[in-house]
């Protein structure tokens, strides 16, 4: 059993480690991870429309003497989730009680099934979080999907004229002004949509 001042120990330690990227776009707060595996789960939350925001070790779960940070706390779809990204350990099953009685959902992701794909698209967007396409090249983006519906990669990157192509279709994703296929590795032939809602 972790004790408190363990446990703080242990959060110091990790929060002098740093894990790439170093970009997001929906985490509230520091981004400190446990591990490069928390890392690249926070990527995939950072490109999941279903997830509006989300932090780190934000919050303690406790019961009968046992503390414990989840790695994550995400809104999703209205609801607050504390999440844990597990390797091999077992999951102890006081905490899934201590959410629940917290009012929240516990859930926890295996390292064995995050999608290699998905993740290196992820990873790859994330690249330019910190760029925005104008707002002249945003509606010049928009209004030619609005005609056309849809556009490759290729097709699409000619339009930007103010920021960096790859850039501004990036920020544009990341935003949610635009849509692609993540679970195919992004290049020329990917389709682009205007997202709507």
């Amino acid at each position: 059993m972790m004790s408190v001042s363990q446990s703080l120990y242990a959060e110091q330690a990790c929060s002098s480690r740093i894990f790439y990227p170093l970009n997001s776009v929906r985490c509230n707060g520091p981004a400190v991870f446990r591990s490069q595996v928390a890392r690249d789960v926070a990527c995939l939350l950072d490109v999941d429309d279903e997830v509006d925001g989300w932090s780190c070790q934000s919050l303690t779960l406790s019961s009968g003497g046992h503390v414990h940070k989840p790695d994550f706390v995400l809104q999703r779809a209205g609801l607050t989730v504390a999440m844990d990204c597990i390797q091999q350990q077992p999951v102890p099953p006081w905490l899934s009680l201590a959410a629940d009685e917290a009012g929240l959902i516990y859930e926890t992701i295996d390292v064995s099934t995050i999608p290699k794909v998905r993740l290196k698209n992820a990873k790859d967007l994330l690249r330019y979080a910190r760029h925005d396409a104008t707002l002249s090249d945003r509606i010049r983006v928009l209004a030619v999907l609005d005609e056309y519906s849809s556009l490759t990669v290729a097709e699409i990157l000619p339009i930007f004229q103010d920021a960096k192509p790859i850039a501004g279709l990036a920020s544009m994703v990341l935003q949610r002004f635009l849509s692609i296929n993540l679970d195919g590795l992004i290049g020329p032939e990917t389709v682009v949509r205007r997202k709507r809602g």
